[in-house]
């Protein structure tokens, strides 16, 4: 009798009798795709058939009741629900389906519409391969994937919650967790550059450079005395912006991010000397302004020193601004 369901044919079964996949590895649902999936179910009516397993359950002065497991279709089934449907097509599979072919069809069928979010994903491919002992190697011939894109994904839930849920809610993409998880190991800066991303809506690439360059800059902390580094600190703070020095042997750069021409034009109005009192520049300030402009033309980035600097004047100047340029 078995061998009758273990077949291709197509049964309409009572949604009652219908329990969720409790491997489903989707879990959210857009409500508003929902509604818009059952007002076309009232009209067309369920297109593509469920895949369930069929069970046979003894009740108490009840006898053999049936019910059946959902494999596949969970999102047909929710909005069948809500069109108010009372059957639904479905293929039934056998009851002898494991609980890991459950999963495996369940996140085959969603990669396949691609309905999950990364998260999701992520959490999918960590169940097949905690509680299945399944390898990177072995996911990914399942899902007909890379051993690596399985791994990325994985890397994905050492993200903070914040950030995971960030990435389901689609206020960040996937993309932006790669430069993120790069600071994996530097927490502060990896929340720091999270907010950029959120609040100054950088794109993957500009995100990527500055993780790299915060990586790169390791190294290069050491070099950067208490004084420089507290500087460079009052300065991001003070500016509002991303600031770094890199020090030279004579002089140094001052590197200040920009991701907006409003935020250029915030930093220039930060950086612009004050007004004069009387609202306007005497004839000697314009001629002094001019004469810095024309030298600043002709900087080169590392600041010029004297032939012969005395001791005390060097120290004096080595943490002075004009040893940098930006």
């Amino acid at each position: 009798m078995e061998g009758h369901y273990y077949t291709d044919s197509i049964f309409w079964i009572e949604v009652e009798k219908i329990k969720p996949n409790p491997y489903q590895p989707r879990k959210t649902f857009d409500e508003a795709a929902l509604m818009s999936l059952a007002e076309s179910i009232r009209q067309y009516g369920v297109l593509q058939p469920l895949v369930v397993t069929r069970k046979e359950i003894e009740r108490p002065g009840e006898g053999l009741f049936v019910e059946y497991e959902l494999i596949s279709g969970e999102r047909r089934l929710r909005s069948a629900k809500l069109a108010g449907v009372s059957q639904v097509p479905v293929v039934i599979r056998s009851h002898e389906e494991s609980d890991k072919m459950k999963l495996e069809l369940a996140i085959i069928e969603n990669l396949q519409r691609e309905d999950l979010n990364p998260v999701d994903r992520a959490k999918a491919f960590q169940q097949l391969v905690n509680d299945f002992g399944l390898k990177h190697a072995e996911v990914g011939k399942r899902v007909g994937k890379s051993r690596e894109y399985v791994s990325n994904t994985l890397r994905i839930l050492s993200l903070p919650e914040h950030m995971q849920e960030a990435l389901s809610g689609g206020k960040i993409s996937e993309g932006h967790t790669r430069p993120l998880l790069m600071l994996a190991d530097r927490k502060e800066e990896q929340e720091v550059l999270f907010k950029e991303v959120i609040d100054k809506n950088m794109t993957v690439r500009e995100t990527e450079n500055i993780a790299r360059r915060i990586a790169v800059e390791r190294a290069r902390k050491k070099d950067l005395t208490p004084e420089l580094m507290t500087m460079e600190k009052e300065l991001t703070e003070t500016l509002g912006t991303r600031v770094t020095i890199e020090r030279r042997e004579n002089g140094g750069k001052l590197h200040i991010d920009f991701f907006s021409e409003e935020d250029l034009n915030n930093l220039i109005s930060a950086l612009r000397p004050p007004a004069s009192p009387h609202g306007s520049h005497s004839e000697a300030e314009m001629a002094e302004h001019a004469a810095v402009g024309e030298s600043a033309e002709t900087a080169t980035n590392v600041a010029s020193v004297s032939d012969e600097p005395k001791k005390d004047e060097m120290e004096d100047d080595l943490y002075s601004i004009k040893n940098f340029s930006v």
